[in-house]
């Protein structure tokens, strides 16, 4: 196994990330009302309550707790801690929503050969964090073997590699 580079296991993309919350009501609020995910069918034979969500490529699976005092709420927002990213299209709007929803937030930039890029950090009901930016505006550089790229286009290209893959097997 030491010897396999690159994709050893034939992953193709983020399918969902799994969130456990106090709240579902508030929770699906959040996803659906604040960051635009749908609510999705999910498994009947499940026996635990829970929710799924999707947007942007990928799932949200809200799944509540029997313990809620277990879970740790945490206050100070740190764009250290762990947390999802979206690219958004206009930090400003962002800003302005966040602001006019009475969410707290915390601002960072990052800059990188005269590349800024804009971040606002801030919390979901249950202290995940949460990370709105416009990273686009840094190339993804990969470390050996291929040309910069920017988030945006890289994805383009892997799906354009997939759409060819699927026309070839047609």
């Amino acid at each position: 196994m030491k010897d396999v580079v690159g994709n050893p296991l034939r992953l193709k993309s983020v399918n969902h990330i799994s969130l456990i919350c106090k709240s579902l009501d508030e929770s699906i609020n959040f996803y659906q009302n604040i960051l635009g995910f749908i609510p999705i069918r999910r498994p009947g034979s499940f026996d635990f309550e829970g929710a799924w969500l999707f947007g942007y490529g990928i799932g949200i699976h809200l799944l509540q707790t029997k313990a809620a005092e277990n879970i740790p709420m945490k206050k100070e927002i740190n764009p250290k801690d762990n947390h999802i990213s979206f690219q958004c299209e206009n930090m400003g709007i962002v800003q302005k929503c966040l602001e006019e929803m009475k969410i707290d937030y915390a601002r960072a930039l990052v800059e990188e050969n005269g590349a800024k890029v804009d971040q606002m950090f801030f919390h979901d009901p249950d202290g995940f964090m949460i990370e709105i930016c416009n990273c686009d505006n840094i190339p993804i550089i990969p470390l050996a073997g291929d040309m910069a790229r920017s988030c945006s286009r890289l994805n383009l290209d892997i799906m354009q590699q997939q759409m060819q893959q699927v026309v070839n097997q047609i």
